[in-house]
């Protein structure tokens, strides 16, 4: 039986352009539309909280207080639900371009994140991390390496750089493990794009 597997990468990284090209970094907010609140709730510190999000640029951020916040460009549909020190954090109809969204959570919590295609650029939490985006460009703040006990990233098509733990590849079917002393998990897959572990 022949492998899907080229048809797969292939298909990745033709999407890859077009998610490029349609989401704005999340970043850059001075010359755009300023971003208005959709879900504002109050969470625990070191609680569990998943990530559903459409495509679109994303920017995760630690908040000052222990709460949940998503603020979007653009009117979509935003669910926050709280079930004692767990959440489920959805963005759903996002549009197909120029979609971002700002999501801030406790400075400490364990984080999952399932996204579409886009942009994603996470600040330093402190907890477990669990992403996975089928295309786009990721970059995710680790902190203090020695905080984490284990480190799988891999990436379909593109670049890898987990500099913080000692590794770089590029190509296809780049994957890099790292053991420490720590406490936390990192987990970090990614179809067609870059990927960056970085401080």
């Amino acid at each position: 039986m022949r492998s899907t597997l080229p048809v797969v990468l292939v298909a990745a990284m033709l999407c890859l352009p077009a998610c490029e090209q349609g989401q704005s970094s999340p970043k850059d907010t001075s010359t755009e539309t300023a971003l208005s609140s959709a879900a504002d709730k109050p969470f625990v510190a070191g609680g569990k909280i998943n990530l559903d999000l459409d495509g679109g640029g994303y920017e995760i951020k630690a908040s000052a207080d222990n709460h949940i916040r998503v603020a979007v460009s653009t009117n979509v549909d935003v669910g926050v639900a709280i079930d004692g020190n767990h959440a489920d954090v959805k963005v759903k109809d996002t549009p197909h371009s120029n979609f971002r969204a700002i999501v801030e959570v406790p400075s400490a919590a364990d984080i999952i994140v399932r996204l579409k295609a886009g942009e994603l650029k996470m600040d330093a939490i402190t907890g477990n991390k669990d992403v996975e985006s089928f295309a786009g460009n990721v970059r995710i703040a680790v902190g203090d390496p020695n905080d984490y006990a284990s480190v799988d990233a891999a990436v379909k098509a593109g670049d890898l750089d987990a500099s913080p733990f000692g590794g770089s590849k590029s190509g296809l079917l780049q994957d890099f493990t790292w053991s420490g002393k720590g406490k936390y998990t990192l987990r970090a897959h990614l179809g067609a794009g870059n990927l960056v572990l970085g401080k």
